[in-house]
């Protein structure tokens, strides 16, 4: 069977893309305008997304799918590869076209593909609307948050803002709620902002459970554009660390309080950052787990290749966050000590003991 006819196949899958997610990746739900489940595998769990609308073709057409752990990427017709353990592809189109010739119910609110609300289809403009109705989180239970893991250097911070009563939806078959969240504004390198970051917060109190993340099943999301953009603290020129989750990058600043850093929100966003002009040296602040060290390993190569120097920081633990709750703070400088280049821990105040 020729290419186009494989083509063809995709477009069709991808106008049916929900039903396509429901049948073979049962293991997932529809969060937004995205299938979620653990991979194109069927396996449970949220690192991978399935986009359930878009153009036909293209960047984010329907049925075109990306799996944040893996780095790996794909269209319908490779869910149904995978999902099914199909090696042949004659039998991976044999299966498309049976799946196609059976009615397949669209849930009412995907009826009018297409013609979704702006809420929805410009996400990028409800984070902004999301950011107007936020404060900055000084005396808000965002910086008591914040406090409780750890952290404690607020300069450079004005990315963060706070929301007490921010909606929170599971998936689409249970009620919104409300819960206090920290927000992150992304902005791109010149200062555009192009999406927002929610932390939903647990107005209890901290616990080691939770971390004083509200307990829900998914405590953060991210909507609008964020590949190559980020959550930016500080001014960079020539050096600047950059990690994935907020609360690691603040913690390597609460030990270096004036270096340029960046929060990517995910492995898969760190391996695509764009890089400022000016930049001379990048820190990369590694998770070590296998998604963590792809991203290294990408943003090593990316950054060599524009003639930028790269210097990992590990830490003991799961993360920097980890390191600075449990170890503390001198434990934290003193192993950064050992990572950073000798002039720079004079240059951005390396707070040791």
């Amino acid at each position: 069977m020729s290419r186009h006819f494989a083509s063809e196949l995709a477009i069709r899958l991808g106008q049916q893309a929900e039903a396509v997610c429901r049948y073979y990746l049962s293991n997932g739900r529809r969060v937004g305008r995205y299938w979620q489940v653990g991979d194109v595998r069927n396996t449970p769990g949220r690192s991978m997304f399935v986009r359930l609308s878009g153009p036909q073709t293209g960047r984010g057409a329907a049925g075109h799918w990306a799996d944040a752990a893996s780095n790996e990427y794909g269209d319908l017709l490779d869910v149904i590869r995978e999902s099914c353990g199909l090696s042949d592809f004659k039998q991976v189109l044999d299966e498309a076209r049976s799946f196609l010739s059976e009615p397949h119910p669209i849930p009412e609110s995907w009826n009018n593909r297409g013609q979704r609300s702006s809420v929805i289809t410009d996400t990028q403009e409800a984070a902004r609307r999301l950011i107007a109705m936020t404060q900055p989180i000084k005396g808000t239970l965002a910086e008591t948050y914040l406090r409780n893991r750890a952290i404690t250097c607020f300069d450079g911070t004005t990315a963060l803002r706070y929301h007490p009563h921010c909606y929170y939806r599971a998936d689409v078959e249970t009620p919104t709620v409300t819960w206090p969240a920290m927000i992150a504004v992304v902005t791109d390198l010149s200062g555009t902002v192009t999406g927002a970051h929610r932390t939903w917060l647990d107005p209890t109190g901290f616990s080691e459970a939770h971390l004083g993340r509200a307990p829900i099943e998914t405590s953060r999301r991210a909507m609008g554009h964020l590949l190559g953009n980020a959550v930016r603290f500080g001014v960079v020129s020539d050096v600047m660390a950059a990690g994935e989750g907020i609360e690691t990058v603040l913690s390597i600043r609460s030990v270096l309080p004036t270096l340029p850093v960046q929060a990517a929100l995910s492995a898969a966003h760190l391996s695509a950052i764009l890089f400022p002009p000016t930049l001379r040296r990048l820190y990369i602040v590694r998770d070590p787990d296998p998604a963590g060290d792809r991203a290294m390993m990408t943003l090593i190569e990316r950054a060599g290749d524009a003639g930028i120097e790269t210097v990992v920081l590990t830490p003991r633990f799961e993360d920097f966050n980890e390191d600075l709750r449990l170890l503390g703070h001198d434990a934290l400088a003193a192993r950064l000590q050992d990572q950073i280049v000798a002039q720079d821990r004079s240059r951005f105040r390396l707070l040791a003991a």
